[in-house]
């Protein structure tokens, strides 16, 4: 009885190894995915940023950028949280590379509005920040008064998805 089990739990396990080895090309009981590279009309956007750490500013840089060149529209920022620290001409050194980043944005055409009442809470006066920042009476009336005017919202959390794929799958980083 005991080698009936014994062998019973070998072909299980050799099955579920066979099956783990298979390619997941193989393995697709829903298809594959389909395509649809469309075009996009011309969309505002406001971006709603309130993260807790500036160096998230980043993630979000390459958010504008990638949604920018897709909607083609205007893009407007609207920073109400601790972030807002990362603008603050004091702090240029500290957050100097995502500062940077976001000043060419603004270069580019891309709007940062800070919310009045964050920035006196969290201590700062306008002319505290950089001059690519207009300082509005509130964040969330803002982005209010922004899709009233049309623009879409978008809240860009800051996850950044490259290179998931190897958290669940280390072996094929180097398959490329």
């Amino acid at each position: 009885m005991k080698s009936v089990r014994l062998m019973m739990a070998t072909i299980g396990m050799l099955a579920m190894l066979s099956v783990g080895n298979a390619n997941a090309a193989e393995f697709a009981p829903y298809g594959t995915a389909k395509v649809d590279m469309h075009e996009y009309p011309v969309i505002n956007a406001v971006f709603d940023v309130n993260y807790d750490d500036p160096k998230k500013l980043n993630v979000l840089y390459a958010f504008i950028k990638n949604t920018s060149v897709q909607l083609k529209g205007k893009m407007v920022v609207v920073t109400h949280g601790p972030e807002l620290r990362a603008f603050a001409k004091e702090n240029y050194e500290k957050y100097q590379g995502a500062v940077d980043k976001l000043a060419s944005l603004a270069e580019a055409g891309v709007e940062f509005r800070m919310c009045n009442n964050a920035m006196r809470a969290a201590g700062f006066k306008a002319e505290d920040m950089h001059g690519f920042v207009t300082i509005v009476p509130a964040g969330f009336p803002e982005i209010a008064y922004l899709q009233d005017k049309g623009y879409q919202y978008i809240n860009p959390l800051p996850l950044p998805v490259r290179g998931v794929r190897y958290l669940d799958h280390p072996e094929l980083k180097n398959k490329k």
